[in-house]
């Protein structure tokens, strides 16, 4: 893929480095200032990303070089407390040993729950945002409460929002919603054996109920039609797992 797209010019000068180059890198602890970029007035800038590599994928801290991005804390503040989440003042120390500000959403977290039917319908939910000014269509979803497990909370938003009870209930994965500036993190659920019983929605939620033919959900999603981020994983992960297993389906009914 990487040669394809040099090939065509979509990466103009970009050389990448040999396996040699890439080995040696890894086992490098690089100098923060060759690691780290900062937003906002670069006139004193004295440093620059490291170089790009061809590699296998290394998760977050656990590349040597990432300790050498790490800011530290010094103060933290409450700059304003809401009802769902506070926005709190870090400042924080650069690799660079220079002092920056970080403004940051601290949230207790949520779970969302993709449900599913047993005739292969997913279970959605409508309702109006004040932030975007409309309504959009999510999978069901709400917040921890304080000390609440994350599964018997997907349980209880699901039932509150939706009225359905759920026979099983697995996990699929977690997302950060905003990394950049929230530490708010979304566990995200896979509900089948539904069985309708009765809503109980929060007092100020007003929500309508749909239930959808996945495939023509999973279209609307790679369309472009659904913007909110966890429906979007939700449906992305629905899709790979059916694509996942359809092959090895097909060899079984082969082998039959």
């Amino acid at each position: 893929m990487m040669e394809d797209m040099r090939d065509e010019g979509i990466l103009g000068d970009f050389e990448a480095p040999g396996r040699d180059d890439v080995s040696a890198a890894a086992d490098e602890v690089v100098d923060a200032v060759d690691a780290y970029t900062v937003d906002g007035d670069r006139s004193t800038q004295d440093h620059e990303s490291g170089r790009p590599m061809r590699r296998h994928l290394v998760l977050g801290d656990e590349d040597p070089r990432d300790a050498q991005l790490a800011e530290k804390v010094v103060s933290e503040d409450v700059a304003w407390t809401g009802k769902i989440f506070n926005v709190d003042r870090l400042r924080v120390e650069l690799p660079n040993g220079q002092q920056a500000i970080r403004d940051v959403v601290r949230h207790p977290g949520a779970v969302a729950i993709v449900a599913l039917t047993d005739d292969g319908r997913i279970c959605l939910v409508r309702q109006y945002r004040t932030s975007l000014g409309r309504v959009t269509v999510e999978i069901p979803a709400g917040k921890l409460a304080p000390g609440e497990d994350p599964l018997d909370c997907a349980r209880r938003e699901l039932r509150e929002e939706t009225g359905m009870e759920t026979e099983k209930i697995a996990f699929l994965t977690t997302i950060g919603t905003g990394v950049g500036f929230a530490d708010e993190l979304i566990h995200i659920y896979m509900a089948t054996g539904l069985r309708f019983s009765r809503s109980d929605p929060d007092a100020d939620e007003f929500i309508n109920v749909d239930l959808v033919e996945l495939p023509e959900f999973i279209d609307a999603v790679l369309d472009g039609r659904i913007e909110d981020a966890k429906t979007v994983v939700g449906a992305l992960i629905c899709d790979a797992v059916a694509h996942r297993l359809s092959p090895v389906a097909g060899m079984a009914d082969g082998d039959a």
